[in-house]
């Protein structure tokens, strides 16, 4: 499934929307892939009222030079049902969604005690999980994209930051001595947009032989369905069953 290039990615909104609204996201992405699962609850609420602005501006013919707060998110989205000639999405659906995320932000609390499951945690990625859902259904609506396209390009709209993974220059490392070269692939993969050629993986977790990745690591992973490996193109792709791997059993801090 092709995704569109994040360069072009919601041109339809003015950049003094789009820019927050990349940015809030990104922060967000950032905040809970350090588990930091407080400052990822408030990126969404902040993400709520930039999209609220989107929305307005949409609906009223006129988009807004930056963001604003609404006095009241919740009867403020629900006024949105009123804009008849708009489609069911922008009436309903999004607005009822930026609600429900609003309520995450302010109506739980952070300082849950007791239980062997964290809360902020759950709470965190439901946030995280609606956000991803909203960015879609920008990206569907402002480019008039399928819902696949759309998953697709929030999948690469931004790099995910993760402190396991170290840029330097041309070069990538994964900073952990212990870590099996199969993890290392994963962790490189689930922080890069879009698919990454295998020849450079080799290079960035430093394996010793080429063929011997792909036949040893990429294929089997592959059969699993936990990657993507195009043996013609030699590009490789995290899937949805590899990231949550990722998440439930490799941690991303240093």
């Amino acid at each position: 499934m092709n995704a569109i290039e994040p360069r072009v990615v919601l041109a339809g909104i003015p950049r003094g929307l789009r820019d927050p609204l990349l940015a809030e996201y990104e922060k967000l992405l950032r905040n809970y892939g350090e588990m930091r699962w407080e400052p990822a609850e408030l990126n969404g609420g902040k993400l709520c009222e930039v999209i609220y602005s989107i929305l307005k501006g949409y609906v009223d013919g006129s988009f807004p030079s930056k963001p604003t707060k609404p006095r009241n998110m919740v009867d403020s989205c629900r006024a949105f049902e009123k804009a008849s000639k708009s489609s069911r999405s922008i009436r309903l659906q999004i607005p009822r969604l930026l609600i429900a995320l609003y309520e995450v932000r302010n109506g739980r609390s952070v300082g849950h005690v007791g239980g062997d499951v964290d809360p902020n945690h759950m709470d965190a990625g439901l946030v995280v999980n609606m956000s991803q859902w909203l960015m879609a259904e920008l990206v569907r609506i402002f480019h008039d994209v399928t819902v696949e396209e759309a998953t697709a390009t929030v999948e690469n709209l931004v790099e995910r930051k993760i402190p396991l993974i170290w840029r330097v220059g041309n070069r990538t490392r994964i900073l952990s001595a212990t870590m099996s070269y199969r993890d290392k692939a994963f962790v490189l993969l689930y922080g890069t947009p879009g698919s990454i050629k295998a020849k450079d993986i080799v290079d960035s977790i430093e394996y010793s032989n080429a063929s011997v990745f792909r036949k040893k690591i990429l294929k089997p992973a592959h059969k699993e369905a936990l990657i993507h490996f195009d043996s013609k193109t030699d590009d490789v792709q995290l899937s949805p069953l590899g990231s949550r791997y990722v998440e439930q059993n490799i941690p991303l801090t240093v």
